[in-house]
């Protein structure tokens, strides 16, 4: 089984249990969402239809969130999972967004145009270390002048202890949310795909790539908001 198939199987309930398996949901996606909108906001206000790129778009959260934030995006889902960017286009449809969903890997070539924002949850972490530097690299001839890579993701521990340690803190807040062991086991099962990295190498993966500004802007455990900008 793929890392998309195992997404696709669990299409239609994904974000049915995702307030729990992402203990700090709000500020997570709330502070994506914060990295994100200036550039849309300055590309409206210059008469322009703001363009997003988001990869590993899934079920489309973290597009609805944006589209509600800055209204008036255009967006572009990218997902291996057919399944998945079918309920991401339901759902833009029904509000009204505009959008288009592409079928692609995170390690093909990003779909053509510049966009002012390229963004990113819970995705990346699944390609190795090599394949995350070279999607990094690709990111500023995406990016518009000014643009913004955002990434809410994933991440290791920067040693064997503290990643051990952010395991446990996982486990027990998403018991004390309410996850049984079932969703715990079916959660464990898709991680056993993830491939995620430490923070600090990988935002000095994206200034080797030529972003500037990289910052982690919000870090609670194994769950980070992390990106640069366009020069």
């Amino acid at each position: 089984m793929t890392v998309a198939d195992a997404f696709d199987a669990v299409a239609g309930t994904y974000d049915d249990a995702r307030r729990r398996l992402v203990p700090c949901f709000e500020t997570f996606y709330g502070t994506a969402v914060e990295v994100a909108a200036p550039p849309l906001r300055a590309a409206l206000a210059a008469g322009r239809t703001p363009e997003v790129l988001d990869l590993g778009a899934g079920t489309g959260l973290l597009s609805l969130l944006l589209a509600a934030a800055v209204p008036g995006v255009r967006l572009t889902l990218v997902d291996a999972a057919p399944a998945m960017l079918a309920v991401a286009a339901e759902r833009l449809r029904e509000r009204g967004v505009a959008h288009r969903t592409l079928l692609a890997d995170l390690a093909d070539p990003l779909p053509a145009g510049r966009y002012d924002a390229v963004v990113s949850a819970l995705a990346i972490h699944h390609l190795d270390d090599p394949g995350k530097r070279a999607l990094y690299h690709r990111l500023p001839a995406a990016l518009a002048p000014g643009g913004v890579f955002v990434n809410a993701e994933q991440v290791a521990g920067p040693t064997p202890a503290l990643d051990r340690r952010y395991d446990e803190v996982w486990l027990e807040r998403i018991t004390a949310l309410g996850s049984d062991a079932e969703e715990i086991a079916a959660a464990r099962a898709r991680m056993a795909y993830d491939r995620p990295a430490p923070v600090a190498d990988q935002c000095a993966w994206l200034a080797e790539a030529g972003l500037v500004d990289v910052d982690c802007f919000f870090k609670e455990w194994r769950f980070a908001v992390f990106g640069g900008r366009a020069a």
